[in-house]
């Protein structure tokens, strides 16, 4: 199956578990973004979507953080394109107050059911987003949802690096899919 992966704020730097997985999978792509720093939501939208369009079949999305915010404006940007599913990891509430103001066009968090299988992970002491809010996210978008313990953001820093117990949830969601459109 074909995977896309989408990095959040900041970019995953080289101990984070998307850069592991990438490197022990070489037919992964990362979708590159113009500024980690400061992104743009209908920007980053568009990037996101000439990723899409560039794959061969219905990719899987594996985002954390901001990206899980990018995917559900791209289901909400109109895109002819299909994806298989997306795998959504630490998803940062951009409502809440104690967001960073560095980015452009991810407010107010879209609430919308997503129009193909989604999962998100959470952790119950993220400072991005309060448990009670991620399953929130999950139940409007339709997601399943796996809260993982005291995880901090589900990145490097938190200590999940090659993050085996998440690779095995990826690949236990990709075997649950079917391809888009049958």
């Amino acid at each position: 199956m074909a995977i896309l992966v989408l990095a959040g704020l900041w970019n995953s730097g080289p101990a984070h578990w998307q850069s592991h997985w990438e490197q022990q999978h070489p037919d992964w792509v990362r979708v590159p973004h113009r500024d980690w720093e400061t992104p743009d939501g209908d920007e980053w939208v568009a990037e996101l979507d000439a990723a899409i369009a560039r794959r061969a079949t219905p990719p899987v999305l594996v985002a954390h953080s901001l990206a899980c915010a990018l995917v559900t404006r791209w289901a909400a940007s109109g895109s002819p394109h299909k994806v298989a599913g997306a795998f959504l990891v630490a998803p940062s509430d951009t409502d809440a107050p104690s967001y960073p103001d560095c980015t452009t066009g991810f407010q107010p968090m879209q609430l919308a059911p997503l129009p193909f299988p989604t999962l998100v992970i959470a952790s119950n002491n993220d400072p991005y987003v309060d448990i009670a809010r991620a399953r929130r996210f999950a139940q409007a978008w339709g997601s399943d949802f796996k809260e993982i313990g005291d995880a901090g953001h589900i990145n490097g820093d938190a200590g999940y690096g090659a993050w085996p117990e998440g690779a095995q949830l990826l690949a236990e969601f990709c075997a649950s899919l079917t391809p888009a459109g049958d």
